[in-house]
């Protein structure tokens, strides 16, 4: 995931942040919610699609990398809202070293039979 600064003005898509948090349900259990964080600009880049076998159907997922200025608030688990497709954080880290970019690798899974 390490790779080189981004090219000034590359930072051209809007993207929503979202952290994951567990919440008790009062029957017992917990549910999982997604609260927004804030919203920031990024670059979003496809990367990698696939069909597979989950439980009893099939899942398409595919891959994207996603390059935001640098925070310390992300971690895997928390969620990217990209033109209204939640990519969730696989991987989190700094770019190049200097704390100013964060490189994550998202992944993507929808049920498609």
């Amino acid at each position: 995931m390490r790779g080189e600064v981004p090219p000034v003005g590359t930072l051209r898509d809007r993207v929503q942040l979202q952290r994951r948090d567990m919440a008790l349900m009062p029957d017992g259990g917990h549910e999982t919610l997604f609260l927004p964080i804030t919203s920031v600009w990024a670059r979003v880049r496809s990367r990698s699609a696939r069909i597979m076998r989950e439980g009893d159907g099939r899942a398409a997922t595919s891959t994207h990398a996603v390059v935001l200025r640098f925070r310390k608030d992300l971690r895997p688990g928390d969620r990217i809202v990209y033109r209204g497709r939640a990519l969730e954080i696989v991987e989190a880290e700094d770019l190049n070293g200097r704390r100013a970019y964060l490189s994550c690798l998202c992944a993507e899974t929808a049920m498609v039979g």
